[in-house]
Formats: C-alpha cells, structure tokens, sequence
C-alpha cells in the first residue's frame, strides 16, 4: 500500500463455506470502511486536513473454480460459465442481505468451493460512504476548506459503468471475471439517483415494481393500499409515499412530500420485500430509461407497464387492453446500449400473469377475452406530437410492423428489462385513437379515465401477486441470459 494513504487494516481474505457467516463479514468489512471514511471526513470538515489521501476500500466477494459445473440445466443463475477467478466488490451488504445469501448458496451448491471475502483494490468515494449517515453531507466543490478530490475519493466512471450487463466487458488475460451484474460503484450511484427521482428510500423498493404515466393510478394504489392494510390477512404490513412517509394503518394520515418529485413513487410493502412498489415515471422514453437504468441495481423480480397508449386499429374501443408480445423500438434512448436489431422476446410467465389478471378482473374467458384485449406488437416512438408531422414513413412502419398500439415509454421498459435481465412485460389501455379521428382531449378522456384506471392497475397488481407465488428460478427465465453470464442473478 503507498505510504502516501492514510487507509484502515485491510486484513486478510478469509475462506467462507456458510452463505450467511460470508455475508455477515461483507457487512462488517463494508461498515469498518464507512465509519473510517465518516470519521475522516467530520474531522478533515473541522480542520482542513494535512498529509497523505485518505482511503478506504469497498468489502469483495471471489470464488476460484478448476473444473466447469454440472448444474441443473434448468437454472439460468447461480453458477458462473467457466472455470477461473470471478469477483465481484460489494456496497450496502445490509440492503442486500437477502439477495447476497441466495446467491452465495446456489455458488456454493453447484461449484463446492468456499468463496473469499476480503477488501477489494476499488476505492470507496467519499460521497457513497457519507449516504448511509443523515447527520454528514459533501458540500460542493469549494465550499470546503481543502479540495475535496485531493484528500478523498470521489465517483469513477471507470467502474460505474454497465459494460457488464451490455456484454461489453472484456476483462484482460489474467484478470478476474465479474461475478455480479454491477460493480459496486455503479450500484450506489444508482441507489444516490433512486432517492433523488422518487423521494424515497431504496430500502423501500419492493421486488415486483409496476410503472405507470398518470397520476390516477397513484391515487388507485394508494386506495389498494390502504384497504390491504385494513385486512389483517392481506400480508402486507405498510404503505410508504414520497418523502419516506409511511402508515401501517389504513386510516392514518400520509404526509405529503414538500416537493414533488420528478418520478413520484409508492410502495405497498412485505415482510420479506416481495410487495408492490409504483412509480410514475412521467412521460417520455428518457424517464423510463432512468427509472430502469437505477431500479436494476436492486434486482428486481419483475416489472410491468400499466400505462395508456394510441390504439392503432379502428376496432378497438377506449378502453381496451393491449398486451404487448413485441416492441417495434423507435425510442432511440437505448440504442448504444441495446442495438434494433437486439429481439425483445416476450416472457410466457409474465404474459400468461397479465392475461390470467385480465380474465380475473374483467370476468371474461377464452375468445370473449378478445373482445377487450388484443395481443400484439406496440409501437413506442421519441416524439409525442408525431401526428403534428408529415406521417405517411411512420404510419407505413406502424402497418409493416403489425403494431396495434403506440406509447412513449414500453419499448425501452422492455429493453432494459432485456438489458438488465428483469422479468418485464406490457399492458395498456387505449385512451385515444389518432389514426381513427379520437385524439386524446380532456372532455373524451375524464370518464375513460374513472371508468378504466381502477380496474387496469387492479390487473397489474394481481398479476404482480400471481408471480410473486412463482418460483424464482422459473420467473428469471433463461431467455434473458446469455451464454458467456455472471453467476450473481
């Protein structure tokens, strides 16, 4: 270690065989690291520090395989894809206890090796190792009275990037492979960005989040919500709104955010994290990225679009259902990260959840279901005035592609669900038909709207609920890996 860094005892690598005890020494290495950064940076605020950087590491997890795996060919995680040294650093092992022990196991079952814990060589920034403290925050470049980068860490774009889950990441000969999705910068970038957008926590994201792009349906689920908690049997034990308010009781007032954040979220929680979290993302693929781009880092199990959209045939009615089997993708926004010409399959589990969802709430079954709710490819575009254009090229592309119907935001839902490898899907309800004559005016749409909203989030939840009871090794279908894949899910 150069003499110039002032860092706390790294210690030694020590050999784990029990998921649970790995686990617990993460957490311990990863708060050792946070209070020797905290402590530093309090007393370097009090007095500008002099001497040597100050540094500390983030906690890794590495295994060492010999011999390739014989794994349940069925299992689309759990194991890495060759033999060698994977690794991966690790941030908050407390928020993920959950997710790190399973994976840790299934390592542990199909390849027979401990796995190792120790630091890592990655420095942790100042800013991610303050987060977890509400009493210490990093002021602006300049406000301090030392240069902050010239005594801490701060973020490194070299590794709080997605060239991981892009497939992009080549390490060199010799260096060890990753073993999870993300690095551990990338994932407390994100986890900064969530509480940023949604106003909430990220210890409150539950692992099946429904997306949405009106605020009718946040009112709908907050309406769930607290009749779920009115009902001692329901499983859910609170409802948590922007700002952190949270009631477990379903007459309790929920304070209202002060300021209004940009993506407005909800969560409908379980004990164990597997309740319903809702997001309304706005308007507009950019949204739907970033919201994506930042919930995947906790691993979610499943989201789902419960959006409204353009109905592109003149024999739907407002109202009617869409349920997404193919994305034509002209939203642009993921195009350096997933090319066109990447397929976006749909998911059986997730499609036969929303439509199983749909017969349930609607109480119609087989070919009356039709009449309702039609199958096919939507369409998802950049430009929410397209029709203030020349339209003959998109309409001609609409057709060639079959697309019944036309929104912002599914399309690179999808994708990066793709991307992410998260369970994804699609459900939308007409509320206009622009090739038809019907745009979408205030005085058509208000009854749509009372009419319509209550019954399609319905769908989503029960399709949410559905897949919650499903196993995860068949709910992360395998179509969403690849041959060359990080062991961690």
């Amino acid at each position: 270690m150069p003499s110039q860094f002032v860092t706390p005892d790294q210690g030694e690598f020590q050999r784990f065989d029990d998921a649970r005890a790995a686990v617990a020494q993460l957490e311990a290495l990863y708060e050792a690291s946070c209070d020797f950064l905290c402590k530093a940076f309090a007393k370097a605020m009090k007095a500008a520090p002099e001497g040597g950087r100050i540094r500390a590491y983030y906690p890794m997890i590495r295994i060492e395989t010999t011999s390739y795996a014989q794994i349940d060919s069925r299992l689309s995680y759990g194991h890495v894809s060759h033999p060698g040294r994977h690794e991966a650093t690790i941030t908050r092992p407390d928020l993920f206890r959950n997710y790190l022990i399973q994976q840790i196991e299934l390592i542990l079952e199909n390849h027979a090796v401990p796995v190792e814990i120790g630091y890592s060589d990655t420095p942790m920034p100042i800013h991610f190792a303050v987060a977890n403290d509400s009493r210490i925050s990093v002021p602006q470049e300049g406000a301090a009275q030392f240069t902050l980068r010239d005594v801490f860490d701060v973020p490194d774009l070299s590794t709080t990037n997605d060239d991981i889950v892009n497939g992009t990441h080549q390490p060199p000969e010799g260096v060890a492979g990753p073993l999870a999705p993300f690095t551990a910068q990338r994932v407390d970038y994100s986890l900064a960005r969530l509480a940023h957008y949604t106003a909430t926590d990220p210890e409150h994201f539950q692992n099946h989040v429904l997306f949405t792009n009106y605020q009718f349906y946040v009112n709908e689920f907050e309406a769930y919500g607290r009749a779920m908690l009115a009902d001692p049997a329901s499983g859910y034990t609170s409802f948590v709104g922007t700002g952190n308010a949270e009631i477990t009781q379903a007459d309790a007032p929920l304070e209202a955010s002060q300021k209004q954040p940009q993506m407005p979220t909800y969560h409908l929680k379980r004990a164990d994290g597997s309740g319903i979290t809702l997001v309304n993302i706005g308007v507009g693929p950019s949204n739907a990225k970033t919201a994506t781009d930042h919930i995947a880092v906790l691993r979610p199990h499943a989201w789902i679009m419960v959006g409204h959209c353009a109905g592109l045939r003149n024999s739907q009615l407002l109202g009617d259902f869409v349920l997404a089997h193919a994305y034509l993708r002209e939203d642009k926004v993921l195009d350096d990260d997933l090319p066109v010409w990447v397929p976006v399959p749909a998911l059986a589990e997730v499609q036969i959840a929303l439509e199983e969802a749909v017969a349930d709430v609607t109480e119609l079954k087989g070919y009356e279901l039709k009449r309702l709710m039609r199958t096919g490819t939507v369409a998802s575009l950049d430009n929410r005035n397209w029709e203030l254009r020349e339209t003959e090229g998109p309409v001609q592309r609409l057709s060639q592609s079959r697309a019944i119907a036309l929104d912002m935001e599914s399309a690179t839902i999808a994708a990066n669900g793709f991307r992410f490898r998260v369970p994804y899907g699609t459900l939308l309800c007409v509320s206009d038909k622009p090739l038809h004559g019907e745009l979408k005016l205030p005085g058509m749409a208000s009854d749509f709207y009372k009419t319509q909203v209550e019954r399609h989030l319905m769908i989503g939840i029960k399709a949410m609920e559905a897949l919650r009871t499903m196993p995860l090794e068949r709910l992360h279908s395998r179509k969403l890996r690849s041959f060359n894949e990080t062991a961690f899910l």
